[in-house]
C-alpha cells in the first residue's frame, strides 16, 4: 500500500522540545509515539539549546518517521555567541562585537544554507548579517569587516 506522507514543520527551543503545542497537537492525531519524536528531536537539537531550530517531521505510518533539524536563522548564531538576546535594529547604534573565529564559526554552522561557494564569501555573509544587527566585526563596522575579508586580512582563519 502506497500513500503520501504527512509533513509537520515546527520551530522549537534547541535542546527543550516538548510533547506540548506545537508538536503535540499535530503529531497525535497521526498516531506515532510522540515521547520518541521529542526524544529525538532534542538529542539532535542539544547543542543549540534555546535557540529556535526549524524542525520537520515525515510521519510515514505510526511506526516509520523520519526527523529533519534545519539550522537556527543566522541572527540567532550571532546574538548565541555575542551572549545578547536582541540586536540592535539599527545599524548605526553597535551593540556587541564579534571576533573573526567566531564568525567562521557561525559561517561554518550556515554553510548548507547560505548561498556561498567558499567559507570567505560565507563569512562575508554572516558579516552583513552583524551589520543590520549593530554588531561590529573585529571592532569594524560591516563594510569595513567585509573589505578587510576581500583584502585577505583574514586569509589565515578562512583557508
Amino acid at each position: 500500500m502506497n500513500f503520501l506522507a504527512n509533513v509537520v514543520e515546527v520551530l522549537v527551543p534547541g535542546g527543550k522540545a516538548s510533547a506540548g503545542p506545537p508538536l503535540g497537537p499535530a503529531l497525535g492525531p497521526l498516531g506515532v509515539n510522540v515521547a520518541d519524536v521529542v526524544k529525538k528531536i532534542n538529542e539532535a537539537t542539544a547543542d543549540l539549546n534555546g535557540m529556535q531550530v526549524p524542525v520537520k517531521v515525515t510521519v510515514k505510518s505510526r511506526t516509520e518517521y523520519q526527523v529533519d533539524v534545519g539550522t537556527p536563522p543566522t541572527s540567532a548564531l550571532v546574538l548565541k555567541e555575542v551572549g545578547l538576546e536582541k540586536g540592535s535594529g539599527n545599524a548605526l547604534e553597535m551593540v556587541g562585537n564579534l571576533t573573526m573565529d567566531q564568525v567562521v564559526k557561525v559561517a561554518g554552522i550556515k554553510r548548507n544554507n547560505l548561498l556561498s561557494v567558499s567559507l570567505k564569501s560565507a563569512a562575508k555573509e554572516v558579516i552583513g548579517t552583524c551589520g543590520t544587527m549593530g554588531i561590529t566585526v573585529e571592532g569594524m563596522p560591516r563594510k569595513e569587516a567585509q573589505a578587510a575579508v576581500d583584502e585577505g586580512r583574514f586569509d589565515e582563519i578562512l583557508a
